[in-house]
């Protein structure tokens, strides 16, 4: 058991970095190249991420087979507490100089643990390994 619990939280680090490289990304060609807004750019780099990440991990790492709209609302329920928190506190770190990339990072490292939690331990605790 200690065993498929350390296998799933691999899985879950190595999705969470491939959606990290798509949200570094996005960001980095709205910002760099379009020179869009702070919020703008992380938000939309944020929903790309976070579809791609949900996708993998409800699959490959959580194999549930939880109702699929249930679970994303109750993923897009998070994001309504955490893309606010982190929208707001990100454009005020970079407004008082902080460097956008490092303000992306502390904001995808604070999305990663508290994700990973609420998703084993809410969003897919009651449907783990139920998918075939």
């Amino acid at each position: 058991m200690k065993n498929k619990e350390l296998i799933r939280a691999i899985k879950f680090t190595l999705f969470s970095i491939s959606a990290g490289i798509i949200q570094i990304g996005t960001f980095t060609l709205m910002n760099e190249v379009l020179h869009w807004n702070y919020w703008v750019c992380y938000l939309t780099a944020l929903i790309l991420s976070v579809l791609w990440n949900f996708t993998l991990n409800r699959k490959v790492t959580f194999h549930s087979a939880a109702n699929v709209p249930i679970a994303m609302l109750k993923v897009a329920a998070y994001y309504l507490v955490f893309t606010p928190l982190s929208t707001w506190g990100g454009a005020a770190l970079e407004g008082i100089g902080w460097n956008e990339y490092l303000v992306l990072i502390l904001s995808m490292v604070t999305n990663f643990v508290t994700e990973f939690l609420y998703q084993r331990y809410f969003v897919f605790a009651k449907s783990l390994d139920t998918a075939k």
